[in-house]
């Protein structure tokens, strides 16, 4: 498991980015798109009277994309190829969705997200100045994980009193996977976690998981104005969904869910991979669309790991995810890991005989 930011410094960094960022509700119509002949793309907007203009990151560009109804292939090709096309297409599309009002995210002067008005925050620290005490009493509880990338918080806690050998000298804790995205990349949302101690694997049992979307009621400004958007954090029913929150904390690394997942990881010891290996991660590269280095590193893992079981595969995924750059991708890759334990007896068949 990728290590990430360590509490400290990932406290330092919310609270730095509490200040340095700002959420501004528009009138599609106020929005104009002004694009560099290097492709670099800026929204450009009248807040009091001043002119202010905000550079857009990756995901407010797809967000755009979407919005607008613009296939992101071509959104993409316009602007880095005919930047005064891609300026008059996107403008075009703003006018004429002008009555429509958007929430737009910034942090340090960027645009991070382009959202609807019915977007809901809720926030990365008012989310981890919640559940951390909740994740600090778990019993033996140890941060094992925790990053904040450009579209999501993560917190991944064990709990090593909750533990089970899966092989002789191979044992697993229960854990927690609390994740939160500030930019509509997903949802709030609890997933249960399997540290594997040998090792520093993750895994994360997705099926088990509460996702809160970040919809609320419809914001309302006057219709020729760009607001500041304010709200008091933590009201009723932010307080409700955090209570959730700890409620599903607690499930996740209940004695019940610990169990109910470590049983299906054991029944992987009895899976055994009876053709050509490099086939069945071919055909495990196809079902998880993994990349062509991915697909390269879990097949060396799993010849490496001289295991060539359904657990050996399990692990060669969750093993592999340490060595990705990308943290939000290791992080799935975790999943996939999670996904191999749901899979039907049919399924791994496929993986453990290919044809």
């Amino acid at each position: 498991m990728k290590s990430g930011r360590n509490l400290r410094d990932l406290a330092i960094e919310l609270r730095r980015q509490m200040h340095a960022k700002q959420d501004l509700l528009a009138p599609s119509k106020l929005l104009l798109c002004e694009t560099a002949e290097s492709g670099a793309c800026a929204l450009t907007l009248a807040i009091d009277g001043e002119r202010r203009s905000y550079r857009v990151r990756e995901i407010a560009l797809h967000q755009i994309a979407e919005k607008l109804k613009i296939p992101f292939g071509y959104f993409e090709r316009m602007r880095k190829e005919q930047p005064g096309l891609f300026d008059s297409n996107v403008n075009t599309w703003l006018q004429v969705n002008g009555a429509e009002n958007r929430l737009i995210r910034t942090l340090d002067g960027r645009v991070r997200a382009f959202l609807s008005d019915r977007y809901r925050r809720l926030d990365n620290y008012d989310v981890a100045e919640f559940v951390l005490p909740i994740l600090e009493r778990l019993p033996g509880a140890e941060l094992v994980s925790a990053e904040l990338t450009e579209s999501r918080m993560y917190l991944k806690y064990a709990s090593r009193q909750v533990r089970r050998e899966i092989a002789p000298g191979d044992v697993v804790c229960a854990g927690v996977v609390v994740s939160n995205s500030e930019v509509g990349w997903g949802h709030l949302t609890v997933e249960p976690l399997l540290f594997r101690l040998v090792c520093s694997n993750g895994l994360i049992a997705n099926e088990l998981v509460l996702r809160k979307k970040h919809l609320g009621r419809t914001l309302q400004i006057q219709d020729e104005a760009v607001e500041l958007y304010k709200e008091d954090t933590l009201q009723a029913d932010d307080k409700a969904i955090l209570l959730k929150v700890r409620d599903m904390v607690e499930a996740a690394v209940s004695e019940v869910t610990f169990r109910l997942i470590t049983e299906k990881l054991q029944r992987t010891l009895g899976i055994k991979l009876t053709g050509d290996p490099v086939k069945s991660v071919e055909v495990l590269t196809n079902r998880f669309a993994l990349s062509e280095d991915e697909r390269s590193g879990v097949l060396r893992g799993l010849i490496e790991g001289s295991d060539l079981s359904g657990y050996g595969l399990v692990n060669a995924v969750t093993g592999y995810s340490q060595h990705v750059q990308d943290y939000d991708r290791a992080t799935e890759l975790e999943g996939i890991g999670g996904k191999l334990l749901a899979l039907s007896t049919h399924e791994w068949r496929e993986i453990a005989e290919p044809a």
